[in-house]
């Protein structure tokens, strides 16, 4: 957030949107999201079932691959991480 926009804020001339982009995983993939997509209700327990450790939107791009797209595509109705991600961001911007 640039300087200008951080005054705006605070000086109540702006409301922040959060970037799908960059928003937290947790919110992203949220119990709603994960409940109506897989038997999970939540994306760390998504993550621990495959034995993947991600916190960050860098680590999780770390994980993309074949093995992440497998292990989406079994425990989710996504054929693949991008998919499911397209469709959290999609979801989140609904909001």
């Amino acid at each position: 957030m640039s300087f200008d926009d951080l005054l705006k804020e605070l000086q109540g001339q702006k409301t922040v949107e959060e970037d799908p982009n960059h928003v937290s995983l947790d919110k992203l993939f949220n119990e709603s999201f994960m409940s109506k997509h897989s038997s999970f209700k939540s994306f760390a327990e998504f993550l621990e079932k495959g034995n993947f450790q991600a916190q960050t939107h860098e680590e999780i791009n770390n994980l993309h691959g074949e093995l992440f797209d497998r292990h989406v595509n079994r425990e989710t109705g996504f054929d693949s991480w991008q998919a499911m991600l397209d469709a959290a961001k999609k979801a989140y911007e609904g909001k």
